[in-house]
């Protein structure tokens, strides 16, 4: 059998969870950023001129930044060998829904709350 071109050759990368945690992070802010925008873009548009929209997106960014860097934090610490030890694949499972959980439904979550009460108390004034 003849042998695979050596520019084509496929090596293992070894596994990282540090790298690993780091890109779902930069994914997930991506993704918040996004959603983050496209749900506050209809309330910025509104017509009652409210300030509720900008403090809402002051809100998110607050709330998000504090926790992708203790994501970032806890898996930075790690050491070579903890970074390729297969035993943290729960631990980062777990992380991992946590950050997407964050990352998608607190811009929901946040967003719907203002928007019910700026509902309630537009309707009350």
């Amino acid at each position: 059998m003849q042998d695979v071109a050596p520019h084509t050759r496929r090596t293992a990368r070894p596994l990282d969870w540090r790298k690993r945690m780091s890109d779902n992070i930069a994914y997930a802010l991506l993704v918040y950023t996004g959603l983050q925008i496209w749900m506050t873009m209809g309330a910025l548009h509104g017509k009652t001129g409210s300030l509720l929209p900008y403090f809402v997106l002051i809100v998110l960014v607050a709330a998000i930044i504090p926790a992708c860097r203790r994501f970032e934090k806890r898996w930075a610490r790690l050491d070579d060998t903890q970074a390729a030890d297969p035993g943290f694949a729960s631990h980062f499972r777990r992380d991992r829904i946590w950050l997407w959980v964050l990352a998608i439904g607190l811009p929901v979550v946040i967003t719907g709350l203002f928007k019910g009460l700026e509902m309630a108390f537009g309707k009350a004034s």
